[in-house]
């Protein structure tokens, strides 16, 4: 036989080698496509509403690497099943209908029963060419070289959706890529890996470990969880350290506490920020149950047990009237997570901590946020007034 090569190609994608055989002996023919060009940086995902018959008549590269796929129909073509191929969309269900009838004489010697669901099959996929119903056409392709025509270029076309994706290891390793073995940023280590290290228990001395994981919180920033855990003791502790450097204001966050889901809001308290609840004139100041990461019915729940636990209140040092006014407090604190409305207030120099906004990224109408310029007894407190972070390089000696 005769194989001719064409190159060509094709507007708005790119060149490509048609390959044509006939053989004049018995009159067979075939023909396929090979991309002129190199893999792409980026795999290729095509996904096209199909809705008319004008939609069969678009023009598709399809490479051997390529998959093509009918969610309506559960009907998929693997990659590397065909060579690469220049047609259409009907051309493509032509192709399959065409494979699926190759054997169907011999199933129907052999299971009349898989024989006939094929043939169901085959006449469901020859209903789509007549489009009575719209259906979906997603050719994917990781080297990024199969096309599907919009006829409306260089406009863009609504029923057309192209996605750009990265390889990943195995489809590159299909493609006959080398896999960058370079090793990984350190930073991405730390998020996808807890870190452990031995250190003693804080209640009975005990050998304990302590786990550490770098956590990137939602709509703010990245923080490290740090929990100890003794089995000898039982005691448990955690803590949280911003990710971060301190910001260059100090935020001030209110929320209004009106209904009881407002209690399972996530909380980043740090270690610079103090609590107040003005309906119940309390206050913890900066430095108080250290960093933590919790809801608000937890940061609530820890409150009340440093309350409880407070040692003017109890053993001999305690008085009836302290103690009294204590459980009152600890009483309106349970109000609180009940059934009272109040105000929830996060004051923090550092501009380190954060209350959950449940609407986000649209704005909380019960939260508000204020930034605020820090005052110098605030950057005293935070050891900024004397922190110098530029021009502390010892100047050249002069020349002699």
């Amino acid at each position: 036989g005769v194989t001719r090569l064409l190159l060509t190609r094709i507007p708005f994608f790119k060149e490509i080698i048609v390959s044509s055989f006939s053989c004049a002996s018995c009159s067979w023919s075939n023909t396929e496509i090979q991309s002129a060009g190199r893999i792409q940086e980026q795999g290729v995902r095509y996904t096209l509403a199909v809705t008319s018959r004008q939609d069969m008549n678009r023009e598709v590269v399809k490479t051997d690497c390529a998959s093509a796929r009918i969610p309506e129909l559960d009907f998929e073509i693997p990659a590397f099943s065909q060579k690469g191929v220049l047609t259409t969309i009907e051309g493509i269900i032509d192709r399959a209908v065409a494979g699926l009838e190759q054997d169907q004489p011999a199933r129907r010697e052999m299971d009349k029963e898989v024989a006939r669901k094929i043939d169901e099959f085959i006449g469901k996929l020859r209903q789509l060419k007549e489009v009575n119903s719209p259906f979906t056409f997603i050719l994917d392709d990781p080297s990024g070289n199969s096309f599907v025509e919009n006829p409306r270029a260089p406009q863009r076309d609504e029923a057309l959706v192209v996605t750009h994706y990265r390889r990943s290891p195995q489809q590159a390793a299909v493609l006959g890529l080398e896999v960058d073995a370079k090793l990984p940023d350190a930073g991405e280590d730390l998020r996808d890996e807890v870190l452990q290290f031995n250190t003693n228990c804080p209640e009975c001395n005990a050998p304990a470990s302590t786990n550490m994981k770098l956590v990137q919180i939602p709509h703010f920033k990245e923080v490290i969880i740090m929990a100890t855990n003794c089995d000898s003791c039982g005691h448990r502790t955690n803590e949280v350290k911003s990710g971060g450097a301190i910001e260059p204001q100090g935020t001030r966050i209110t929320l209004r506490i009106t209904d009881l889901s407002d209690m399972t809001r996530d909380i980043l308290k740090s270690e610079t920020c103090s609590v107040e609840i003005p309906e119940l004139e309390f206050e913890l100041g900066m430095g108080a149950l250290g960093g933590k990461f919790t809801t608000l019915e937890g940061l609530l729940k820890d409150i009340r047990d440093l309350v409880e636990k407070n040692p003017f209140t109890l053993g001999d040092s305690s008085t009836p009237s302290r103690t009294g006014k204590l459980q009152e407090f600890i009483g309106k604190l349970q109000d609180v997570k009940g059934k009272a409305q109040a105000h929830f207030i996060m004051d923090d120099p550092a501009g380190n901590s954060y209350l959950q906004n449940v609407y986000a990224p649209e704005e909380d109408p019960e939260l508000s946020v204020q930034r605020y310029e820090r005052t110098f007894e605030q950057n005293e407190e935070l050891g900024l007034n004397d922190m110098k972070t530029e021009g502390y390089e010892p100047e050249a000696a002069s020349g002699r």
